[in-house]
């Protein structure tokens, strides 16, 4: 997977690319991430790659002819980049886009900044606009780095386990279960014994009865989409009518 990010801060990228499984899976090959400083691609002699908004307003734009100039010097090399802008306008960002993007040969994303990029950006070049959430930030560099690191874990031989990915959070719809290691007691509380018991088929029936308890008490709209058996239902009905605890 070939990453190409466009931004006005490429510094802030140092430390989360150059540490864990996103700096080890670029030195092994399975992922190639370049940083485009954006303002080397301006033509005045001050490097400028914003302006103030036609019409009026607050904040600054960036401009349509640098960063145009960028993502076709970038795409000159890697026509297959899929594009995606950075922006508080996206669709959320979610696993299942993760999984989607995993599966593209490059991505260019571009990071906004300000009070946005030129619309004509958007009509001209951009795939999809991609958002973390309902906030807003200072731009989208942290947006680029959360998407860089969803979509390369998911990249085969990334993980030390492709079982890793796959018991993930949300990668089934449901919040993952929770987990222990040593000691089996810490203050008072003890492991499950279920957990230690060595019989798998009871370890994973515990570890699904606890997705659906923590997904049902955290994030009860996932169940309207997730994955669900007939007794994983059955199971939600009773911690609901408050027989299961």
């Amino acid at each position: 997977m070939k990453f190409d990010i466009l931004t006005l801060f490429p510094g802030m990228f140092d430390g989360p690319f150059s540490e864990s499984i996103v700096k080890r899976a670029a030195e092994d090959g399975l992922i190639e991430i370049r940083l485009h400083d954006i303002r080397e691609y301006a033509t005045d002699r001050h490097k400028t790659a914003d302006d103030a908004p036609y019409g009026g307003g607050a904040g600054m734009v960036m401009k349509v002819d640098p960063l145009a100039a960028c993502i076709e010097a970038v795409r000159s090399g890697r026509p297959a980049s899929r594009i995606i802008l950075t922006t508080p306008r996206g669709k959320r960002f979610d696993q299942a886009k993760a999984c989607e993007l995993a599966k593209e040969e490059a991505l260019l994303i571009i990071c906004g900044r300000y009070e946005g990029v030129d619309e004509r950006v958007r009509e001209l070049f951009v795939d999809d606009e991609i958002s973390l959430g309902d906030f807003v930030m200072t731009g989208g560099e942290l947006a680029a780095m959360a998407i860089v690191d969803a979509v390369s874990r998911l990249i085969p031989g990334v993980l030390g386990s492709a079982e890793s990915a796959a018991c993930d959070s949300f990668s089934d719809g449901l919040l993952e279960y929770p987990h222990y290691t040593r000691p089996a007691e810490f203050r008072g509380i003890r492991v499950p014994d279920v957990l230690l018991s060595g019989n798998h088929r009871e370890i994973a029936e515990w570890r699904r009865r606890r997705s659906l308890q923590k997904t049902l008490a955290l994030r009860p709209d996932l169940l309207a989409t997730a994955r669900l058996s007939e007794k994983d239902r059955k199971y939600l009905q009773e911690l609901v009518e408050g027989r299961q605890n």
